[in-house]
């Protein structure tokens, strides 16, 4: 979801692994081109009262090539062809305005409900009305990612955060591109997980890695959110497809 439209999102990759205590990391990367600067929003299901430092970005800046690296993995795949009103003033409300961190080349917020989009700056939120058409995220925490570059292959955003559902291992896959939320979407993903000791869910139709990541992946690099003991798999995602999230329970 984009803060403004954008003129073309592709080469979209997402990772996700459970971690201990009910945690989750994600791992978000693709090519951006917008004529302005603009924020990325991914909802998040974060478990209730996690409060405002839920949140722990991981700077990746240092390994760009983290996501393209697991992709190696798969050398029989077979690859897509990648398709390529004036807000309030946000500190109106008198509370404290919401903690910005740089992670690389980028800004960086939680916002731990949509109540608390009044707390960051302008820049960041979506148009007006949107979030009234998705009201499945009423419950949800965000992260806001602003863009210093518009037309880049951004390096890859990865954070980690509690889940509200320790069971389910979750991809922000909903698009909001030009200020619109729409049934179906053009899909052109490709996803990756691990699945770790105690996941019950089934992956039956992704890809299994056949090596262990280190035989692509830097897991030095990768600052401890590949596990080396577990193969990869890998899900594409192409076509027009119900504009939802990814869920894996």
């Amino acid at each position: 979801m984009f803060s403004a439209p954008v003129e073309s999102v592709t080469e979209t990759r997402i990772f996700a692994r459970s971690l201990p205590e009910g945690r989750q990391v994600l791992v978000y990367r693709m090519k951006l081109s917008a004529k302005k600067d603009v924020a990325m929003i991914l909802p998040i299901p974060v478990k209730p009262g996690s409060g405002e430092k839920a949140v722990q970005f991981v700077d990746l800046a240092r390994y760009p090539d983290m996501l393209s690296d697991m992709e190696s993995l798969f050398p029989e795949r077979n690859r897509p062809d990648f398709l390529s009103e004036p807000a309030a003033d946000p500190f109106a409300s008198g509370e404290e305005p919401l903690a910005v961190e740089n992670v690389g080349a980028y800004e960086a917020s939680y916002v731990p409900s949509l109540a608390d989009f009044a707390r960051l700056d302008e820049r960041f939120r979506l148009p007006s009305g949107v979030w009234d058409q998705m009201p499945f995220y009423n419950d949800f925490g965000f992260v806001v990612f602003k863009f210093r570059q518009v037309d880049a292959e951004i390096h890859p955003m990865a954070f980690a955060f509690p889940r509200k559902d320790p069971a389910r291992l979750f991809f922000p896959t909903v698009h909001v591109h030009d200020g619109q939320v729409h049934d179906k979407e053009d899909f052109d993903h490709i996803l990756y997980c691990q699945k770790i000791p105690g996941d019950a869910f089934a992956l039956t139709d992704w890809q299994e890695s056949p090596e262990l990541p280190a035989a692509a992946v830097n897991i030095v690099a990768a600052r401890g959110i590949v596990d080396p003991r577990l193969h990869i798999y890998r899900k594409a995602m192409k076509g027009h497809l119900p504009n939802t999230d990814t869920v894996l329970a």
